[in-house]
């Protein structure tokens, strides 16, 4: 993600790189199935930093407005919570307060493609 930063050179930074390797650091040390795959872009711009939990049979959550420094506890618990759940619906009561107020976007399960 693009984050408007106007006391930096180009005017921007990309919180996104920061957070992924975080992520991939931490995830690294005992969440097994959980996995970070970089995005050059989720179409976001106005709510930096966005994140995809997503997985074949579940639902997909696009949550923004995240930030290393403040939300990395939060995001492992909820990718640990969804990972964990039959169909990628973790009760709203379970999430953490920055994935409450930062959905963007759910997005149904999509259909296997049939091979033939």
């Amino acid at each position: 993600c693009r984050r408007v930063r106007e006391d930096l050179p180009d005017g921007f930074d990309q919180p996104g790189t920061a957070l992924a390797e975080a992520l991939t650091q931490r995830l690294a040390d005992g969440a097994p199935g959980i996995t970070v795959v970089t995005a050059e872009c989720l179409a976001v711009c106005k709510r930096p930093c966005t994140i995809a939990l997503a997985a074949d049979g579940k639902w997909t959550y696009l949550i923004g407005d995240l930030d290393t420094e403040t939300h990395l506890d939060d995001i492992v618990g909820a990718a640990t919570a969804y990972a964990a759940s039959a169909n990628g619906i973790v009760p709203w009561k379970e999430r953490p307060p920055c994935f409450r107020k930062g959905v963007v976007a759910r997005v149904p399960p999509m259909p296997a493609r049939q091979q033939g």
